[in-house]
């Protein structure tokens, strides 16, 4: 029997171009949006909300089994490394 597998992905990110807290919204938003339509997961800003130019951003997903978990998590790396607009500056999984 398959046991539901959940997964946690955490992003410390720079926004070298904002200027200002609604900048740095403006280009989170975008990023959130983009990754939850394209990847079915859940996306929330988790730190850092008072700063500038820094966010913690949180991914979390359930799957049957934590290969699924790795791979698409390795996909929204790949995605969010792909913008211009920002810069991952750490990342780090967590798998329950």
């Amino acid at each position: 029997m398959n046991r539901l597998c959940f997964g946690f992905l955490h992003f410390d990110l720079r926004i070298p171009d904002a200027l200002s807290l609604k900048s740095k919204r403006f280009v989170l938003k975008s990023l959130k949006d983009r990754i939850r339509a394209k990847f079915h997961v859940s996306v929330a800003e988790a730190g850092d909300l008072d700063k500038w130019q820094r966010a913690d951003l949180g991914v979390a997903m359930a799957a049957n089994d934590r290969k699924a978990l790795e791979s698409a998590f390795q996909k929204i790396l790949d995605f969010a490394r792909q913008e211009s607009d920002i810069e991952i500056l750490s990342h780090e999984t967590e798998y329950l």
